[in-house]
């Protein structure tokens, strides 16, 4: 079983947003996650649009979890850098 970090969608037409998720790579895009470690509002301000709980985050890649490439663009766009030596 290979399991992501990665979006989950919400909102509305032209109003998007996201849940940052931990789920199975091969279940649909909004479907069952493992955990939430947090939000995407593509929509906000540039400081707002991130929140994210950095322990839960590093704990899961300390784990072998491996985030997709949108979310490790997201996350180092706003500098919320992960643990690096976990991987």
């Amino acid at each position: 079983m290979s399991i992501k970090i990665r979006l989950k969608k919400f909102g509305t037409k032209k109003r998007p947003y996201y849940r940052i998720v931990v789920m199975d790579s091969k279940s649909p895009r909004d479907g069952k996650t493992l955990d939430e470690v947090g939000l995407y509002h593509p929509i906000e301000k540039q400081g707002e649009q991130v929140r994210v709980n950095e322990e839960k985050i590093n704990g899961w890649i300390q784990k072998g979890v491996q985030p997709t490439l949108t979310v490790k663009r997201v996350l180092n766009k706003n500098n919320i850098y992960f643990n690096r030596e976990a991987q």
